[in-house]
């Protein structure tokens, strides 16, 4: 809730997915109202119309504001560090609902006032199943074996999973044809060929879990690529297939990795823009080894980092990002 220049952010409510959060939502706007003050003149959500806080924008009878989940990322942090113009960031998160309709969270965005541009991302990833793939990892890991043209090898790393036989060759036929720039399901892919985790138990549990492993962050030489903005690990996911490394020695292979790759596609932004401060937001930014060695890695290379500070990076901070990006936009209707 904004009033002025002021931001009042709650707590972090979570999915709305039970009756019982729903209600505690609800409770939480209107205690927010009561205690700052102030009626609302506009309500902004995100892009994605299946979330229920999408739906229930409408329900003030107000003008509503859709906001793309990575561009509110990238202000919410770049507000909160008093950047003024275009800011460059890079959101990292699980998922997103992208200008393109398509499953996002791993991009290069400019923010310029109410507008974005997409200046890069990862490369796409087989998404088997769909939102299934973010609760069960191994998903991720038979999608990668069908990507690299290695399905046979489906057996070897899921042999308690009936079903990865299935899934990767429905991904290799092009039956299933779903994808993702998501880093957090990147995250899962490796954490399920390395053998940390095949199901999740809560979100995140396989990135956290391999983010622990890490000793030290050790970059893959040759481990990704990078062209026209499009950053792969796909060589990264092929040494792990083939080499089948230790977890721990693959955790740190997979952040050191990761850190080198997102620099310089940090670099590829600044280079295309002409901006320096580097914004970095998202779930994935949750992680203090990549949120530290990226950090690191910008400023060798003469860029600022902007890390969020009195607000989470993750989703906690989001609606901040919304509200800067509406008013925005409200002010040049």
């Amino acid at each position: 809730l904004t009033r002025g220049r002021e931001a009042f952010v709650s707590q972090h409510v979570g999915d709305l997915d039970t009756a019982e959060t729903l209600k505690f939502y609800r409770e939480t706007i209107a205690h927010l109202i009561d205690i700052v003050g102030v009626k609302p003149d506009l309500i902004t959500s995100d892009l994605h119309p299946d979330y229920r806080s999408s739906q229930m924008a409408e329900e003030f009878g107000l003008p509503v504001v859709r906001v793309q989940h990575h561009a509110a990322h990238v202000a919410a942090v770049a507000a909160e560090a008093g950047l003024a113009g275009p800011a460059l960031g890079l959101a990292l998160d699980g998922h997103g609902l992208g200008d393109d309709g398509g499953a996002w969270g791993g991009e290069l965005l400019v923010v310029d006032g109410a507008k974005h541009r997409r200046l890069g991302h990862l490369a796409q990833l087989p998404l088997p199943g769909g939102d299934r793939a973010a609760r069960e990892p191994w998903r991720m890991g038979a999608g990668v074996l069908a990507a690299i043209d290695r399905p046979d090898l489906v057996s070897t790393f899921f042999p308690d999973r009936p079903l990865a036989g299935p899934v990767a060759d429905r991904v290799a036929s092009g039956a299933d044809r779903l994808s993702t720039t998501s880093l957090g399901r990147l995250f899962d892919a490796a954490a399920a060929l390395l053998g940390v985790r095949a199901v999740q138990d809560y979100e995140g549990q396989a990135a956290m879990e391999l983010e622990a492993l890490v000793d030290e962050p050790v970059a893959l030489a040759g481990g990704f690529t990078l062209n026209d903005g499009v950053l792969s690990f796909s060589p990264l996911l092929a040494r792990f297939v083939h080499a089948r490394p230790d977890a721990r020695t693959g955790a740190s292979l997979f952040h050191g990795t990761l850190i080198e790759g997102f620099a310089a596609l940090a670099r590829h932004g600044a280079a295309a823009t002409g901006l320096t401060a580097i914004a970095l937001g998202g779930g994935c930014l949750m992680n203090r080894v990549l949120a530290e060695g990226l950090s690191a890695a910008l400023t060798q290379s003469n860029l600022t980092p902007l890390l969020a500070r009195r607000l989470p990076a993750n989703d906690g901070g989001l609606s901040f990002g919304q509200a800067v990006l509406a008013r925005r936009a409200f002010s040049e209707i």
